[in-house]
C-alpha cells in the first residue's frame, strides 16, 4: 500500500546534507598571492631619472646635517696618562709599568687627584653636557650584559637563591653583594670638581638618566642594602661594591649616575653623560678640573677622557651621518652621468633580440660543437 505522507522519521532525499566543517582556508588574494605587483621596467631614462632624484634629495640632506654637526663645539681631554705624570712627579714614584700603574691605582693610601685645565675655543651656548669617555672597555660582552639582577635592582629583598644571574660577582666572602653582578661591580667612580676662572662651576646631575630607568626599570634599595650583615672588621668591606660606592641612604632610582652606568653600551669606545653646565661659556674661558683618578684602566690598556660639548638640533658633533649622504648623493649623480653618456654613445633599442646569442651564427656553431 502506498504512503500517502512522508514518515517524520524517515529519511527524506530531499533535504540538504549536513555541512562538513573543513580546515581549508579561505581564499583570498592575499592568502593566495595574487595581489596585483608593481613591475617597473628599468628602462635607461627611468634608472637615471631615480639617481638624479636621489641624488638631489640626498645632498641638501648632506650639507645640512654637516652643517648642523659643524655647529656643536666640542672639547675632549683625554687625562689617565696625565694624572700618572702628576702623580710621578709630585710623589717622587716610578709609574712606567702596567704593573706599576694598577698598583698605584689599587693602593688607597696613594693619592690620586690630579688637575687639568680646559680653554674654552669658541663660544659654547648653555647646556654644555659633560661626558666621560671609555676606550677599550667590552660593555658588550655578553657575559658582562648578563651579569645583573633585575629583580633586585627594582628594590626586592637579596637571597642566596636568586643571584644565579649575578656570576661571578654575586657573593664575596659567603655575603650576598647587593647589588651583584659585573655591571653594578665595575661602577665607574671617577669624580670631577670644575672651576670656571677660579670661580666654583656647579653642575647639574638630575636628569641625565632615561626616564624608563627611573620609573621603571629600579626602585629603592633592597632592605638588605648595603650588605648590611658584613662584619665591619672584615679586611674586604671596602672592596665587596666593586668600582663606585653607593650611598645607602640614597634609593637606586635616585642615583642617577648609577643608573647611567647600568645601560650598557653597545661599542667599546662610549661615552656617558655625567652633568650638565646651565651656564653659557665665552671664548677664552679657562675651566679646571680636579679630578679624582680612582677607577682602574690601566690594567686592559683603557683609556679616559673628559669630554665637554653643545648640542644641535641632530645631537652632538658626528658628521658620519652627513657624510654618508653626502657620498651617496654625489654616487648618484656620477652614475646617472655615467649612464646618460653610455647611452648617447651606444644607444640600444629596447627588446632586441639581436643581442640573444642564439641569434648568433658563430656562437651558436660554437655551442652545438660543445654538445
Amino acid at each position: 500500500m502506498a504512503r500517502t505522507h512522508l514518515d517524520d522519521n524517515a529519511p527524506n532525499s530531499l533535504q540538504t546534507p549536513p555541512k562538513i566543517k573543513s580546515n581549508k582556508p579561505k581564499y583570498t588574494k592575499f592568502s593566495q598571492q595574487e595581489l596585483a605587483g608593481c613591475r617597473p621596467v628599468m628602462t635607461p631614462t627611468y634608472v637615471i631619472a631615480s639617481l638624479m632624484l636621489v641624488g638631489a634629495i640626498f645632498i641638501p640632506i648632506g650639507s645640512i646635517t654637516l652643517h648642523a654637526a659643524g655647529g656643536v663645539v666640542e672639547i675632549v681631554k683625554r687625562y689617565e696618562d696625565v694624572c700618572l705624570i702628576i702623580a710621578s712627579t709630585l710623589q717622587n714614584i716610578t709609574l712606567s709599568t702596567i704593573a706599576q700603574k694598577v698598583n698605584y691605582i689599587q693602593d688607597p693610601t696613594t693619592p690620586k687627584n690630579c688637575t687639568i685645565t680646559l680653554t674654552i675655543p669658541h663660544y659654547m651656548k648653555q647646556p654644555v653636557y659633560v661626558y666621560y669617555e671609555l676606550q677599550n672597555f667590552y660593555q658588550n660582552h655578553r657575559r658582562y650584559v648578563k651579569s645583573r639582577d633585575d629583580a633586585q635592582l627594582k628594590g626586592k629583598f637579596v637571597t642566596s637563591s636568586n643571584l644565579a644571574s649575578c656570576k661571578p660577582e654575586d657573593f664575596l666572602d659567603n655575603y650576598p653583594i647587593v647589588p651583584c653582578g659585573l655591571i653594578a661591580w665595575s661602577f665607574f667612580n671617577d669624580s670631577y670638581v670644575f672651576t670656571l676662572n677660579n670661580v666654583s662651576l656647579p653642575i647639574n646631575k638630575t636628569s641625565i638618566a632615561w626616564r624608563s630607568d627611573i620609573k621603571v626599570k629600579f626602585g629603592a634599595q633592597p632592605s638588605n642594602f648595603p650588605n648590611n650583615n658584613v662584619n665591619s672588621t672584615n679586611s674586604s668591606t671596602n672592596s665587596w661594591i666593586g668600582g663606585g660606592a653607593l650611598n645607602p641612604g640614597v634609593a637606586l632610582n635616585h642615583n642617577e649616575d648609577f643608573l647611567v652606568w647600568m645601560r650598557a653600551a653597545a661599542l667599546p669606545n662610549f661615552r656617558k653623560l655625567w652633568g650638565r653646565i646651565e651656564q653659557n661659556l665665552y671664548d677664552g674661558d679657562v675651566v679646571t678640573i680636579n679630578i679624582l683618578n680612582v677607577y682602574n684602566t690601566y690594567s686592559f690598556h683603557g683609556k679616559k677622557k673628559i669630554v665637554l660639548s653643545t648640542s644641535s638640533w641632530i645631537g652632538g658633533k658626528n658628521n658620519f651621518l652627513g657624510s654618508a649622504y653626502l657620498c651617496i648623493g654625489c654616487m648618484c649623480f656620477c652614475l646617472a652621468f655615467s649612464f646618460f653618456l653610455m647611452y648617447r654613445q651606444w644607444p640600444r633599442a629596447l627588446g632586441d633580440t639581436s643581442y640573444f646569442s642564439w641569434h648568433n651564427n658563430n656562437q651558436t656553431r660554437i655551442c652545438l660543437e660543445h654538445l
